[in-house]
């Protein structure tokens, strides 16, 4: 019985090439973007959970209230982590990581920078799980200069099949011996590093205090420990070591316990050490999955619905000679589960295709592994199941359904079709195709007003380069400044210790004088230059540039926004201190600058004060376009030459600042892509319908156009009610978009806004590519020979 439907599916397969092409493309094209959103999602889902001890690790995080302004760190104070180890029953284990800042490092011949280093306490390997290639997790963090470094790279300085542990690295300062090598941590991993540095190896500072905030802290619970137990106990913490400190300054804190597994996609904490996912991006993709494999059935019912004018007198003669309902309904399913393995065996060779292309747009590292997991596997079968089954389900039963006497007496298109049903489906199809239309279109175009919006500073052509030995280098920083100015190509220099983008820019406690008296208040900063501002093209708005080292000790310059947040009529004179100062020191504010984006696009604008600080390390040089290369090389020579132990490195502000943007960059690339292989699924189906339509119309066609209609009017009277089908669903796609949208948009602090335009191109688009499709085959049928098609009557 099996094999007779096989054969005969296999027959059917056969004799219509073109349908079972169309058939397995749609479906194929359908499930293989299904299963790399389903990855993609599981991959987001499944961030931090590779550790064994997953449900019972928690990283400590801080809340802090001012009067104006609540500030949320992912980051405590050094003492918080011992203290919980040691007072609280619950704890299992405590552990912090301290970030580094970017480091020269030497082994032998190689010397690289590296950015991903954090210091870590002996016990971080009893917490977290991360495999040892070679060396002892118990004691590989014990001795103070000992590092452990993941495969790639201790295979970078020590080569692929040497041995690392027991070799050294060096700094300019610090020599490192390697006691551990790792497996590289894991791309879902809230935190990520390359080398791991021994806790102990940091001296002690004023920053290891309760009033420095620095580390990230993670507590292990003891099974069964409850974190609501933690948090109350934490406030006993904060009460008798943190409140006496902040409570002079009006200033409230509060510590939050978060699970490790929630971090990725749920958490909304300031200076994350990666960048974070969204639950809403979560859901977008979950039900693009499902409205892909939706689309992808449509496209079959609607194919094999079309087929079934062909196959009406096979229906009738089974009938007529035995078969049963039930047969033919298992007949038109095995066809459809037959169409839907083999789409699934080719989604399977798809995706390993392309994979590689996949994993560019969306940062992910997916690979044949990721395929053969037991549970896509089972995911696999599972979409084949449920296609097949729900793509073939309307047709078996409708086809099955035919009466065989209507049948034979060529009745067809008076039999069990569902006209409306049909119409519904291709609504539907409309509808998400317009719906990831505009959202894409709406995406790019935020995207594009992020990058183009003017920043309140020129970061065209600003190349930065930064001096890190470890050393106080001002001499030689001034001297190589001054040659930069010299070269060909190089219109300005100016040095400062941080720059918009950047992510070491320091927030400190000020009093500041106000028109009612004195407040406090925590406010970011940094040091510059006189030339920083020209160089940026950052305008002074009242008073003066810095002027030279008569600045060094009183003078600071503010931009808008802290005037504005002071209300200050007239900034200039103002005067700001370090709180707790009884000491007639002060600094006075003798500049006020145009307000400029630190920041992302997502933040607004926050009060900022800058000092002067003469020769800092990371050096901005605005160059002439015409004369780029000219001026890298040249800027090359000169470091080499004050520098030659130094690798020369350089980027662009503007690729910085569009590097904030990267995962929305990837998202709207995916959905983009996604919204291109909609539209064709979708024509795929509307060839099916419209191939359904003109079978059953090609008579009526036939004699229209004996009795002298014209092609232009056979087509117009085809492709109208598909007009209409469009219409109804612009009807149910706009404001579906419109609420998504409009809600994306309020993320960000500066947005452009909702324009009618992408509403009205995508429907224009849908209904083009709807009149396309329908046109070719409704003038296939327009030209085709009346007397051919009315020969049997």
């Amino acid at each position: 019985m099996i094999k007779n439907l096989l054969l005969i599916a296999i027959r059917n397969f056969k004799k219509d090439k073109w349908y079972s092409l169309l058939n397995i493309l749609g479906l194929t094209i359908g499930i293989t973007f299904s299963l790399f959103l389903i990855f993609y999602i599981r991959d987001e889902l499944n961030f931090d959970k590779f550790n064994l001890k997953a449900d019972r690790i928690y990283r400590i995080v801080t809340y802090i209230q001012e009067k104006d302004k609540n500030t949320n760190w992912t980051i405590t104070q050094y003492p918080l982590a011992p203290t919980m180890q040691k007072d609280f029953p619950e704890v299992e284990q405590a552990v912090r990581f301290t970030g580094k800042e970017r480091t020269l490092f030497k082994s032998g011949d190689h010397d690289y920078y590296e950015t991903k280093i954090y210091f870590a306490d002996s016990n971080v390997f009893s917490v977290f799980t991360f495999p040892f290639l070679e060396g002892d997790p118990r004691t590989a963090l014990t001795e103070p200069n000992s590092i452990v470094l993941t495969r790639t790279l201790a295979e970078k300085y020590f080569g692929k099949n040497n041995r690392a542990v027991g070799k050294t690295m060096r700094t300019v300062y610090d020599v490192y011996k390697v006691t551990g090598v790792i497996e590289d941590v894991p791309q879902n991993s809230h935190i990520r590093f390359d080398m791991l540095i021994s806790g102990s190896t940091l001296k002690p500072n004023g920053g290891q205090n309760w009033g420095n905030f620095n580390h990230f802290t993670y507590v292990l619970l003891k099974p069964g420990a409850l974190p609501s137990g933690v948090s109350k106990k934490l406030e006993e913490v904060e009460h008798k070591n943190v409140e006496t400190i902040f409570a002079r300054f009006n200033i409230k804190m509060q510590y939050g316990v978060q699970p490790i597994t929630e971090i990725h996609l749920h958490s909304q904490l300031e200076r994350e050490p990666e960048e974070l996912g969204s639950m809403s991006y979560i859901w977008i993709f979950s039900a693009v999955a499902f409205f892909m494999l939706l689309i992808a059935c449509i496209n079959y019912m609607n194919l094999t619905t079309a087929r079934s004018a062909r196959r009406s007198k096979e229906i009738g003669i089974r009938k007529v000679t035995g078969s049963s309902r039930r047969q033919l309904i298992g007949q038109f399913l095995g066809e459809s589960l037959l169409t839907a393995f083999i789409a699934v065996l080719l989604s399977f060779l798809l995706a390993l295709i392309l994979f590689p292309v996949f994993n560019e747009l969306s940062g992910k590292a997916f690979t044949i592994r990721t395929l053969l997991q037991p549970f896509n596997i089972l995911l696999m079968l599972g979409i084949a199941l449920f296609t097949g089954l729900a793509g073939g389900s309307y047709p078996a039963f409708y086809l099955s359904g035919f009466q065989p006497v209507s049948i034979l007496k060529g009745a067809l298109s008076k039999a069990s079709g569902n006209v409306s049903l049909r119409r519904t489906l291709v609504v539907i199809q409309f509808s998400i195709s317009m719906i990831m239309l505009i959202c894409t279109w709406v995406v790019y175009s935020q995207l594009s007003f992020l990058q183009k919006k003017d920043l309140g500073f020129d970061k065209s052509q600003v190349m930065s380069v930064t001096v890190n030995t470890g050393e106080d280098e001002r001499g030689k920083i001034a001297a190589m400044n001054n040659e930069f100015r010299n070269l060909p190509g190089v219109k300005m220099v100016g040095s400062g210790n941080a720059y918009p983008g950047s992510s070491n820019i320091n927030l400190n406690l000020f009093t500041v004088q106000t028109n009612t008296g004195h407040v406090d208040k925590a406010l970011e900063c940094y040091a510059v230059d006189e030339n920083w501002m020209p160089t940026l093209g950052i305008k002074i708005v009242r008073g003066r540039n810095f002027s030279g080292p008569s600045d060094t000790l009183r003078s600071v310059m503010v931009n808008e926004a802290l005037a504005k947040h002071f209300g200050w009529d007239e900034p200039i004179g103002k005067r700001v201190r370090f709180p707790g100062d009884t000491s007639s020191r002060y600094f006075e504010v003798v500049g006020m600058f145009g307000d400029f984006n630190q920041e992302s696009l997502y933040n607004p604008i926050a009060p900022l004060l800058l000092f002067y600080g003469p020769n800092s390390n990371v050096i901005q040089i605005k160059t002439n376009q015409a004369n780029i290369q000219q001026a890298i090389a040249g800027v090359q020579g000169v470091w080499k030459k004050y520098f030659p132990q130094l690798p020369f490195e350089y980027k662009f502000l503007d690729e910085g600042l569009n590097s904030q943007y990267v995962a929305d960059q990837k998202r709207g690339k995916i959905f983009a892509s996604l919204s291109v292989l909609t539209i064709i699924i979708t024509c795929l189906g509307l060839l099916g319908l419209t191939a359904f339509t003109t079978q059953q119309k090609q008579k009526e066609i036939s004699i229209r156009r004996v009795m002298g209609a014209s092609i232009v009017q056979i087509v117009t009277m085809t492709t109208r009610n598909y007009l209409w089908l469009a219409l109804i669903a612009s009807l149910i796609a706009f404001p579906v978009a419109w609420y998504f949208m409009s809600n994306w948009l309020k993320v960000f602090s500066y947005n452009a806004g909702l324009s009618i335009i992408p509403f009205i191109v995508s429907a224009l688009l849908i209904v083009l590519t709807a009149v396309l499709t329908v046109f070719y085959y409704s003038t296939r049928a327009a030209l085709a020979n009346p007397a051919v098609n009315l020969r049997t009557e």
